[in-house]
């Protein structure tokens, strides 16, 4: 009898074990302690398999030179944040790893833009480099798109998950971009965004100054303007928001010749200030100005004709920090930080059908240059007194129906073209309007503003009604900005406790505990030697 249970329990127990095997394919279970739980998807990456058809698959192929997976760590945690659509899809999504090499597809793959990388080892005191490969192939149905390069969890889930959203929904993701100053060019002067952008799974349409912009397009990025757009062109811009389009503004109110020698004046303003100020947000065209500024380099030619290198504190340029934001919005919710370059700042005047909200605000210590506009490093410090000092709006956001600033007048002319009518009443719609054109152009370089890009990102999801996945881009961990405490005295605050606990605490308590297992030590010597 006891052979037969023992029988009985063995057979069950191996069941047990099949079953368990089987059912994890579809319950699963997975416990993340990172911070923002960035190892794990997100709940909008999990509810894609609600939008997946029965009977189709999305399939993630992730195309990892064994050779790289073995030397460093970070392929296996990209691995396992793939395989988490998976194990969440109920079976609708379908991950896959390949070695290019060893499926020998990577000159197909090399074609179809995977990037090879080149890296030294040292086996067996011998150098040599090799080339690898880090890709995701995303695919459904006949659609597919590559990821080229893919090192990092930063921005994987927003990346993978986007560009499956837009799969699925069979519409892609594409910006309107109208470069409004005419001294400058999308190709030449907003690279860096241009780059960032087709990372992100945005298709790009140029919109020339005058040109109609599609009632289709969902997101229309103006960059500067003030002195440039004709009544023409901002009739195109009130039509497009008239009809539900959606903007963000990047304006400026002092010109900076920054390729130059710095000069500023202030701009003259064909109307762009004054429509969008008639939507809520009024640009003061003065500059705002911060102790606790970034740091600029440059030359000057010395008297004895020699180059000396200078390295300053500018207060034109200054970071927006996690204390001057608005948390609860989710264009800055999860702030990584923001550079500005030469901003001015803005007044919120929305009018009725509108709500406005602040993105960001400048520090209590800010204070303004309302005419004499030095801008001169080797001057500014030598200005006296500052004007004005106080918490400034450089950032804000409009929601609602906007008024039309063209109501009730003639529409503009031109020969041999003709504007459409405005539509008789205004659809809701979307503006952020932030006072700084320099922030996504390629000043972000001199101060390592990557976060400035991401924060646009950001902006322009939360405009086309993706604030979800705008919620999950750069849900990992990050080191952050090192100069995130910007306060001098608490700065100063945390450096010498920092000191203290590194320097002379730590050091003292780990004496005070060799000494304690001495002492005791010898007490037990002692007692045993007298229990002997």
């Amino acid at each position: 009898m006891e052979k037969r249970q023992a029988a009985i329990l063995l057979a069950l127990s191996a069941a047990v074990l099949v079953l368990g095997f089987l059912l994890s394919r579809r319950f699963w279970f997975r416990l993340d302690l990172s911070r923002n739980r960035g190892s794990t998807i997100s709940a909008v990456s999990r509810n894609l398999r609600n939008e997946i058809p029965p009977g189709d698959e999305v399939r993630l192929t992730y195309y990892i030179s064994d050779r790289l997976a073995s030397l460093h760590p970070m392929p296996g945690e990209i691995e396992d944040l793939l395989r988490d659509y998976a194990s969440w899809s109920g079976g609708r999504i379908r991950f896959i790893r390949r070695d290019p090499v060893k499926a020998n597809m990577a000159a197909e793959l090399e074609q179809l833009g995977l990037i090879p990388q080149q890296i030294p080892i040292v086996e067996q005191d011998q150098s040599s480099v090799v080339t690898v490969y880090s890709g995701l192939m995303i695919e459904y149905l006949d659609r597919a798109e590559l990821l080229p390069l893919v090192f990092s969890l930063d921005t994987l889930e927003y990346d993978v998950s986007s560009r499956v959203r837009s799969m699925l929904r069979g519409t892609g993701r594409q910006i309107g971009i109208l470069v409004g100053d005419a001294f400058r060019q999308w190709n030449t002067h907003y690279q860096g965004l241009a780059q960032v952008l087709s990372q992100s799974g945005y298709g790009v349409r140029l919109v020339g100054a005058g040109e109609e912009i599609p009632a289709a397009l969902p997101v229309l990025l103006v960059l500067g303007g003030t002195e440039d757009l004709d009544d023409w062109s901002l009739f195109r811009i009130d039509h497009y928001i008239q009809n539900g389009g959606r903007v963000f503004f990047a304006l400026d109110g002092v010109y900076v010749d920054s390729e130059g020698n710095l000069e500023a004046r202030l701009m003259e303003d064909r109307g762009l200030l004054a429509m969008v100020s008639f939507y809520g947000a009024t640009l003061v065209p003065e500059l705002t100005l911060e102790r606790r500024s970034r740091t600029l380099e440059y030359q000057i030619q010395a008297p004895n004709g020699a180059l000396q290198f200078r390295i300053v504190q500018y207060p034109h340029w200054f970071g927006v920090f996690r204390e001057n934001v608005n948390a609860a919005h989710p264009v800055t919710a999860n702030f990584g930080g923001l550079d500005l370059y030469w901003p001015s700042h803005l007044m919120a005047n929305p009018p009725s059908g509108v709500e406005g909200e602040t993105l960001f605000t400048s520090s209590g210590e800010s204070w303004v240059l309302k005419d004499n506009f030095v801008t001169n490093p080797e001057l500014v410090y030598q200005m006296g007194g500052v004007e004005d000092p106080g918490q400034r709006i450089l950032g804000l956001s409009l929601s609602g129906s906007f008024p039309s600033w063209f109501r009730g007048l003639a529409k503009p002319e031109r020969e041999g073209e003709t504007l459409p009518d405005l539509p008789p009443a205004p659809s809701p719609s979307r503006i952020i309007v932030v006072s700084d054109t320099d922030m996504v152009s390629g000043l972000l370089n001199y101060t390592r503003a990557a976060y400035n890009l991401d924060f646009m990102i950001r902006a322009l999801d939360w405009l086309g009604n993706d604030s979800e996945l705008s919620g999950i881009r750069g849900r990992a961990g990050r080191s952050g900005r090192l100069d995130r405490i910007a306060d001098p005295a608490a700065k100063t605050r945390v450096m010498a406790f920092a000191q203290g606990l590194n320097v002379v605490f730590l050091p003292l308590a780990f004496i005070a505990a060799g000494l304690l297992f001495a002492w005791r030590r010898a007490r037990n010597n002692r007692e045993r030697g007298n229990g002997i």
